[in-house]
């Protein structure tokens, strides 16, 4: 009954732009950390972005620094990453998870996670 559920993602074209979601169902989020995992076809899972529990520490791949943005609404049970500029080699399933983590830079570098969502297509296309 633990569950992650991430939307938002789709087609977009290069430079666009497009915002997923990770809704928790069955528990708060308000003590764990949160982080957005992609895996690229032909490249291994990697960590994009991750944020604290209370929103104040955050950690960015160098590939997606200055064009994504991870947020967090406890109030609403939902993190966000808004991608902006997108690149084609920024295809990829994107996944949502949780944990309850020292550090983000543990959470994005290590994988430090207890909880995964089911993840959501991204493809930038022309």
């Amino acid at each position: 009954q633990l569950q992650l559920v991430e939307s938002g993602g789709g087609l977009v074209q290069p430079g666009g732009s497009l915002r997923l979601s990770c809704a928790a169902s069955g528990f708060t989020l308000d003590y764990y950390a949160i982080g957005w995992f992609r895996q690229a076809p032909g490249k291994e899972r990697e960590g994009v972005s991750c944020i604290s529990s209370s929103g104040g520490s955050t950690n960015y791949a160098d590939s997606v620094k200055g064009r994504f943005t991870i947020s967090r609404d406890n109030a609403k049970n939902t993190v966000y990453l808004q991608m902006n500029s997108l690149k084609p080699e920024d295809t990829a399933i994107y996944y949502c998870a949780a944990g309850l983590i020292t550090t983000v830079q543990a959470m994005c570098v290590m994988g430090q996670t207890d909880y995964w969502g089911q993840g959501t297509q991204v493809t930038v296309s022309s």
